[in-house]
């Protein structure tokens, strides 16, 4: 029985080849199944964030990429993408045989290639791994990549991993950061007409873009709702509506990412790299997060009232930076009233003489010195001081060469900014404590030791300013001014996380003590007054003019801003020029504490108020006419009576005096907010 015989050899070669065959797939497989996938070299964009977790800039070299959850990214775009790149996703694994003889027979059909049957795992791994030549190495590491694709991860993985990798064109990368480049909304946030639309761009970025060809675009987009109708996905109705949407876009660079803050993002980025250490190349392509303190409404309310407070064909400059004193969070910064054409942050130029801004540093040094107390008295006229040892003479004027002729205190002199009584005060604290009391509020700028320095002619920035008088803002403790709050890598580990260092400059007393000093400048007569009437809020601060620079620097509980005006070639300023510093911060201090009611500053343990007699800065009697609340340092206020009438002191006691002027204080705010 030759052909029997033939027939089991048959059979017998056949069945050990299909063994062998089956032996060798397994084992191919096993290896494919332990090897580990290559390294893909996609990069992701980093992001910036203010502290609402908006999206204030990105990062990223030459690609817009952005990787969100699956669950973050809307159903409609998963449905979309899946009916019209591989409808059998969840059926087959890696390969649609199906999809692939479909394809086959129409393309021998029309003797051309009219259909593709690459799945969406396929084109993963073509994207991931591979270039996109088109050789028979390339196809079968194609194939290969594809399986393990299959192996290591689940179909939502598969799904995840390529809808933030897919190219939407214009330099997006991935479903986020093509919804946030053409609808300026996050993926999750997308309807059903803007999903088809968007699932259609990656078939051909050039020819389906809405921002190179609406006619394709929208005839592709129809297509997609129609195909998805057609699987039962949504409704007929439905598809027809959406085909029929008139879809907003957002012009290319304009998304949420593009404006925002630009001064404060500069800086940003230098704390990172200069500061952090993070290397330029991860913050490129590494997909991190940077957390910041910038406050959103803060900041429009400070770019607003920077290009309100000055008119738009003046060439002269602005700065604002604002910092929260119980935290040293920087809540906004405006560094020049036009980023386009000139980036140059002047917050952090240390060119600018703060002037008169500068005599609180000096009177809180004559306060916590025990030198000068609010009732200590100078005459305010012209005076030639000397100093080194008499070998030089130093003769100040005041603004307008105006005086009082008399003698004044501390209060008169912080409300009218008296040049006199600053000098005099500087002669008797002596330089060299000013400067070391500026360098414990964080002022690094050089400064001398000469009478002068208490006029504030030593330039210094304004964030300097701005973080000194948050000191006094948060009762005497100094909060080192903080931009980053922390930054995480693409996993969402922390790579940096802010703990600000804090350190007491001087007790709350002698803070508070200043503070109510400095509320003067804001009523009538006080060089701020004029704009008392737009903040609804007891505020404290100084105002600083020079030949060429002007300053209001402030704060309120919740705040501590310095505004600068000027120009940057040094140029004189014009009396006008030269208010336009006091509007912005009122403006701004108003606007950014819109939603947050009105807070009186805290009043601390060791602070006693009594009624004293300005003219001679005794207690004042009972009879007395021209008695006025005054705050101390609990055991530095006078002791004995004016005298003049003959009657006992009108304080019997002085911490229910202290709590009054705090009700005072405090109704003084209500009524300028009632009268407007």
């Amino acid at each position: 029985m030759p052909f029997l015989k033939r027939l089991q050899r048959w059979l017998l070669y056949t069945g050990g080849a299909l063994l062998l065959l089956f032996v060798a797939a397994f084992c191919f497989l096993y290896y494919l199944r332990v090897q580990a996938l290559p390294a893909s070299a996609i990069s992701q964009t980093s992001q910036m964030l203010d502290t609402q977790g908006h999206v204030i800039d990105t990062f990223h070299a030459g690609e817009n990429r952005q990787s969100v959850p699956l669950k973050e990214i809307s159903p409609y775009l998963l449905e979309a993408t899946l009916a019209i790149e591989d409808q059998r996703f969840y059926d087959h694994l890696g390969f649609d045989l199906k999809g692939m003889a479909r394809a086959a027979f129409v393309n021998v059909e029309h003797l051309s290639r009219k259909q593709g049957a690459s799945t969406l795992t396929q084109q993963l791994a073509r994207n991931l791994y591979l270039s996109h030549e088109r050789t028979w190495s390339r196809k079968l590491k194609e194939a290969m990549y594809t399986i393990q694709l299959e192996m290591h991860y689940s179909k939502d993985e598969i799904l995840a991993l390529y809808l933030n990798e897919i190219y939407y064109g214009h330099g997006a990368y991935g479903a986020e950061a093509a919804s946030e480049m053409y609808y300026g909304k996050h993926a999750s946030e997308l309807t059903l007409a803007e999903s088809a639309m968007l699932a259609g761009i990656p078939k051909g970025p050039k020819y389906y873009s809405p921002y190179m060809d609406m006619k394709n675009a929208k005839d592709r987009q129809r297509t997609i709702l129609q195909t998805m109708a057609d699987q039962g996905i949504i409704q007929q109705t439905d598809a027809e509506a959406a085909g029929s949407e008139l879809l907003k876009f957002i012009p290319l660079g304009t998304s949420k990412a593009s404006g925002s803050a630009p001064y404060f993002r500069d800086y940003v980025r230098y704390i990172a790299v200069d500061k952090l250490g993070i290397d330029e190349r991860t913050l490129s392509e590494g997909g991190v997060r940077i957390f910041t303190t910038l406050d959103p409404s803060a900041q429009r309310a400070a770019e607003e009232a920077v290009a309100n407070g000055i008119p738009e064909d003046s060439q002269q400059q602005a700065a604002l930076v604002s910092v929260d004193p119980r935290t040293g969070y920087i809540k906004a910064m405006v560094g020049g009233r036009n980023y386009k054409t000139n980036q140059y942050n002047r917050v952090f130029a240390k060119t600018r003489q703060p002037g008169s801004s500068f005599k609180p540093i000096l009177y809180l040094t004559a306060l916590q010195q025990g030198v000068l107390t609010p009732v200590s008295k100078f005459k305010s006229a012209p005076t030639i001081f000397t100093y080194d040892e008499g070998r030089k003479t130093y003769s100040p004027s005041n603004y307008n060469s105006k005086y009082v002729g008399d003698f004044i205190d501390m209060r008169q002199a912080i409300a009218s900014s008296d040049n006199i009584y600053a000098v005099n005060s500087i002669m008797a604290v002596g330089p060299d404590k000013v400067i070391d009391m500026a360098r414990k509020l964080g002022i690094e700028s050089p400064m001398k030791p000469v009478p002068s320095l208490a006029l504030g002619t030593f330039p210094v920035s304004p964030m300097e300013m701005a973080s000194a008088f948050s000191t006094l803002a948060n009762g005497g403790v100094r909060m080192e001014p903080t931009a980053i709050l922390r930054i995480e890598d693409s996993k969402g580990e922390v790579l940096y996380e802010a703990k600000p260092a804090s350190h007491t400059v001087v007790d709350a007393a002698h803070a508070y003590v200043l503070t109510s000093l400095m509320e003067s400048v804001f009523d009538t007569g006080g060089t701020a007054g004029r704009v008392s009437a737009m903040i609804k809020r007891p505020v404290a601060g100084k105002t600083g003019t020079t030949a060429t620079d002007a300053w209001l620097v402030g704060y309120t509980p919740e705040l501590a801003t310095a505004v600068w005006v000027g120009y940057d070639k040094d140029r004189k300023l014009s009396q006008t020029e030269a208010r336009r510093a006091a509007p912005i911060f009122a403006s701004y201090t108003e606007a950014a504490l819109s939603a947050i009611p009105p807070k009186i500053f805290p009043l601390p343990d060791g602070v006693v108020s009594v009624y004293i007699d300005p003219g001679s800065g005794k207690l004042a009697g009972k009879t007395c006419q021209n008695r006025r609340l005054e705050t101390f340092v609990s055991g530095t206020q006078p002791t004995e009576v004016c005298g003049v009438h003959g009657d006992s002191p009108a304080s019997p006691d002085g911490n229910a005096d202290a709590k009054s002027e705090q009700t005072r204080a405090w109704w003084k705010s209500l009524k300028r907010w009632w009268s407007n």
